[in-house]
């Protein structure tokens, strides 16, 4: 940052971490692999990485909240056992009392540290009108915008003057111009030296905003989260998006994350990630549907930033749905665009059924649990099968949370395609038309 100086002194070390986690077949889930990194004084640091690569796990970890399964974690030189009192958290979900006050919700935390009633009146204040909500003293949450709502969340991060504030996916769960506007103001604030804190560690999904805000970028890849790239920002701020250097770091930062990696090229029911157990992104038919339409406007291939802006997606919700046209044969991604297959041309010009025809020829040939499915079904008098049948197959592999959102998955394509049908209620799979 312009007026913050970046030193030597390790305010955080963490050392050869690993975590995980028991999963249905009594072995391990490795959720981290080796992560080793360091946090300076005066630095903004970012995690950025897909859904289950670990940065909110590894925040926990940082915070005290868990213990890590191996490895070190050094806050001050000072290993963490427990809850740190010099580290802070700013939540993606705002995580306001709503029977509190603005007031009453930042004080809260200077409470516990047992200080003077007048000195948490005093800091609260203090903290509510740096953080631009001054005049909201007496408001209740459910009285504020979202925006609001989380500058309040800053501001009872702030109060405690935390060496250390993190913030796991903090403007996230806010509308465009809002994120942007707190964004825009709180890097004046830690640019101007206004913030009682020495470091940030930010965790987001959103590429633009790492390059924006942080002076350092970890990338994660994900099953385990492991490290695969620290990139310097060397932007001066206030950065501004449309600089050529900008768009050029973002560029590298989407060829790094769409890498292609090789497929496996043994399929068995018995190896993790692969046959039946193959994780498979979580989006649905429609998101794909619509991904195909949008690059098909491009004459078939398009820049993925681009895409990225003009449907406001950001990485948890783009890279999974073109990992699924991958999958599937539909697209294929690479050097930080993505290209329409002929196949992905015939769906984009096709019909409502030919669609769907499609659809289901690429499923069942290249999502092994859909096969898998409709065999069972086929086979069977009934036609029927309860979805714990296949629950209980894919735990073998996997934790319960992937198993069961690898189903959900499953179940919406099964369905848009016409494989077989889905009862929520009962939980039973069945097939319509049976052949």
């Amino acid at each position: 940052m312009p007026d913050t100086v970046i030193t030597d002194k390790p305010l955080l070390d963490i050392k050869g971490v690993r975590q995980s986690f028991p999963k249905g077949s009594g072995e391990d889930l490795l959720v981290l692999d080796d992560i080793n990194l360091t946090l300076r004084c005066g630095e903004i640091v970012g995690l950025l990485g897909r859904s289950g690569s670990g940065k909110s796990t590894l925040l926990r970890l940082i915070a005290g909240l868990s213990r890590p399964t191996a490895g070190t974690i050094l806050y001050d030189g000072v290993p963490v056992r427990g809850p740190a009192p010099g580290i802070a958290m700013v939540f993606q979900t705002f995580a306001l009392f709503p029977w509190l006050t603005v007031l009453e919700n930042v004080a809260i935390g200077l409470e516990a540290l047992g200080l003077p009633e007048h000195e948490i009146r005093k800091r609260a204040l203090s903290a509510i009108d740096l953080i631009g909500l001054d005049g909201f003293e007496s408001a209740y949450p459910k009285e504020l915008s979202g925006g609001m709502r989380q500058r309040v969340g800053f501001a009872r991060a702030v109060v405690v003057h935390p060496k250390i504030m993190m913030m796991d996916e903090a403007f996230s769960a806010l509308d465009v111009l809002t994120a942007e506007n707190l964004r825009t103001d709180f890097l004046e604030l830690w640019s101007d030296g206004q913030l009682p804190i020495e470091a940030v560690l930010m965790v987001t999904h959103n590429i633009e905003e790492a390059v924006l805000m942080c002076d350092r970028i970890l990338v994660f890849s994900a099953d385990p989260g492991r490290i695969a790239r620290e990139i310097p920002v060397a932007l001066p701020h206030p950065r501004d998006r449309e600089d050529p250097l900008f768009r050029e770091l973002v560029d590298s930062i989407y060829v790094e994350m769409t890498a292609r990696k090789p497929r496996p090229t043994v399929r068995s029911d018995r190896m993790a990630g692969t046959g039946i157990a193959l994780l498979l992104p979580r989006v649905g038919p429609n998101t794909m549907a619509g991904l195909i339409e949008t690059v098909a406007g491009y004459e078939g291939r398009a820049d993925l930033p681009e895409i990225a802006k003009e449907l406001n997606m950001e990485i948890d919700d783009l890279f999974p749905g073109a990992d699924a046209l991958q999958l599937l044969r539909l697209a294929e991604t690479e050097e930080g665009d993505i290209r329409l297959t002929p196949i992905g041309r015939t769906f984009a010009e096709a019909d409502t059924e030919d669609r769907k025809r499609l659809f289901a020829r690429q499923i069942l040939a290249y999502v092994p649990l859909a096969a898998h499915i409709r065999r069972v079904l086929d086979e069977r008098p009934t036609h029927q099968a309860p979805k714990s049948r296949f629950r209980d197959e894919l735990e073998d592999h996997m934790s319960e949370d992937y198993a069961e959102h690898t189903l959900r998955t499953v179940i919406g394509w099964g369905r848009y395609g016409e494989i077989f049908a889905y009862n929520d209620q009962l939980e039973i799979f069945s097939l319509e038309n049976p052949t």
